[in-house]
């Protein structure tokens, strides 16, 4: 058996390894002392989220947010930086959704076991929440790098027979519960969090906050660095996700205060409590020497919200080998050698005959096809044009822009026929994106018999696998400036689908009309009413469906084939992970 060194990836035989090392439940094997010192004393990032995204038998992530912190451990990996991710373990997920007939959102706890998956760490903590002791336990998941780098995942836990039953429960749900529950969570995540790394024993140089659910720690922090805010900025990094003010949550004082004076000595909750709360957003952008929007765009809108600090981009990515179809992996590692690990050599994709970029993508697209007549009944045909629409299930997202007028719509499918894909969970609070789903199963409904339309239900990163490579043109239409980046269209990309998305987030970069794709609407700076830009919206999503990706789709087939190797190469080249945690890495962890 084949093993790696955690530190440097140099693979080795267990029985012949210089050096080992066992620690934290298992056992680590190392080329040199160099690496196994490195691995036992030497400084990690610490990498804090609310919600991480590993694998979907892990149900700790509700949508973009925690996929793409999954995909920034397995790139840590990849590139062998110093990490260790932290999160809540989520016992009963985010939710688990049935949907009726009519499309009626029913939530499910998502529940699974972290013993079937997790290693249970001997350590505990205490943090006090209203003056009441709060045990946490954290369990260990080893993300292994197929090149050989280790991320270990903290997954704290509050569900021990010490605890009150109302805090057993803090760790249960993902974005559950009322503003309390919500604040409990984010002392657990970020002051519990520090203290576990520690007791732990991690050395941490650098804290990345990824969005300000865990921004607490910073007042941990302070508490053990003489108060002194300087020493605590230049450890943190902030990357703010959200685009809008109105997102960014404020706890009433009157709330906080009770919650955290046991936790937050009394110049600091005077300090960072105000009189109209606290504000956890705020509090990061404070106290973290290095923040950044997810993409250039989002960059400009946070620095309108926050004009006294310095904002950088540092645009999203995915995992190039998680989100790349078997069949592309193969083609990839048939033509391009080395491409998982430096993605970057997708530039080169134009050695690829159109052949065989049509030959993977079909295949890609039977898998797709033949998995909703799995699990719908419904039967699709592999020799449509596919339209693929997943994402939280959220006004913002508009996944009912395209049946604005049916009648177009048919018109359109018989001069050329398109069958649509949609998937996405509602957030159980959120009885907006629940009437949406409702919405496009009364337009499956009215549409039988003209054009296929199909929900899955229960969105999963394994359902976005399979939908991302299989459709033939990715749809995303967005409500500027609501989306930060988003991600999907780059999962998409790297396998040879095509986006066809409104100029928002990620987007405005990766646009190049006719090569990339194509844009639906105006930009997000044109300075026109709403209705204006709706009208535009609705002309581009209509008329370039029905008179330029239809007939190219059918009638130009190599054409059709150039898009798709231009949006692998001018795409998935760039908007991966990799690039991103070399960013972080040379800029913020350095």
């Amino acid at each position: 058996m084949v093993i790696r060194d955690p530190v440097c990836g140099m693979p080795l035989e267990p029985e012949s390894a210089p050096y080992t090392a066992e620690v934290r439940g298992g056992i680590y094997y190392f080329s040199s002392k160099l690496c196994r010192d490195t691995f036992l004393e030497g400084a990690r990032i610490a990498y804090f989220s609310m919600e991480i995204g590993i694998e979907s038998g892990i149900p700790t992530y509700s949508g973009g947010l925690g996929v793409l912190a999954g995909d920034v451990i397995k790139s840590s990996a990849d590139l062998l930086l110093p990490m260790v991710a932290v999160t809540l373990v989520n016992r009963r997920g985010y939710v688990r959704q049935q949907l009726t007939p009519a499309g009626e959102q029913i939530d499910l706890p998502d529940e699974w076991n972290p013993a079937e998956h997790l290693r249970e760490l001997p350590e505990r903590v205490t943090v006090r929440i209203e003056e009441r002791d709060v045990a946490v336990r954290a369990w260990l998941h080893d993300y292994w790098s197929p090149v050989g780098g280790l991320v270990p995942v903290l997954f704290l836990d509050t569900d021990l027979e010490e605890n009150a039953p109302e805090d057993r429960g803090i760790t249960d749900y993902l974005y559950g519960g009322d503003q309390e529950y919500k604040l409990k969570q984010s002392i657990v995540l970020g002051i519990g969090g520090v203290r576990m790394l520690e007791a732990v024993g991690f050395r941490i140089s650098k804290y990345h906050i990824n969005e300000s659910h865990s921004s607490l720690l910073t007042l941990e922090l302070l508490k053990h660095r003489d108060m002194d805010e300087e020493k605590v900025r230049t450890r943190c990094i902030f990357t703010t996700h959200t685009p809008v003010q109105v997102a960014f949550e404020t706890f009433p004082r009157e709330m906080s205060v009770p919650l955290l004076r046991s936790e937050i000595p009394p110049v600091l909750m005077d300090r960072y409590v105000e009189t109209d709360g606290l504000s956890l957003t705020t509090l990061a952008f404070d106290l973290s020497k290095f923040v950044n929007g997810v993409s250039p765009a989002h960059k400009n809108y946070s620095q309108q919200l926050f004009p006294g600090f310095h904002i950088r981009a540092v645009t999203n990515g995915v995992h190039p080998h998680t989100w790349t179809s078997r069949p592309f992996r193969s083609l990839f590692d048939q033509y391009i050698p080395g491409w998982a690990h430096e993605p970057e050599l997708l530039v080169r994709v134009d050695e690829i005959p159109h052949e065989d970029i049509r030959h993977a993508h079909q295949r890609a697209k039977q898998i797709l096809i033949e998995y909703i007549s799995r699990v719908t009944n419904v039967e699709m045909d592999d020799g449509v044009l596919t339209i693929g629409f997943a994402r939280r299930a959220a006004a913002y997202k508009r996944a009912t822009l395209i049946f604005s007028d049916l009648d177009k719509i048919r018109e359109i499918n018989r001069r050329g026929a398109f069958q649509l894909v949609f998937a996405g969970k509602a957030h159980p609070a959120d009885q907006v994106g629940k009437q949406e789903i409702r919405q496009i199963h009364e337009y499956i409904r009215q549409l039988d018999g003209d054009v296929k339309v199909v929900y899955l239900e229960n969105y999963s990163m394994d359902m976005a696998a399979i939908m991302t490579a299989g459709s033939d043109v990715w749809l995303n239409t967005p409500l500027p400036p609501y989306e930060a980046s988003g991600t999907s269209g780059m999962k998409a990309a790297l396998n040879g689908a095509i986006n066809f998305s409104v100029l928002d987030g990620w987007w405005i970069e990766g646009w190049i009309e006719g090569t990339t794709g194509w844009a639906i609407g105006p930009g997000p700076d044109e300075q026109i009413s709403d209705d204006e830009r709706r009208r535009r919206e609705l002309q581009d999503l209509y008329s370039k469906l029905q008179y330029l990706i239809i007939p190219t789709y059918y009638h130009k087939t190599d054409e059709w084939a150039t898009i798709m190797r231009s949006s692998i190469a001018k795409i998935a080249y760039y908007f991966n992970t990799h690039r991103m945690m070399r960013r972080y890495a040379s800029e913020a962890y350095l």
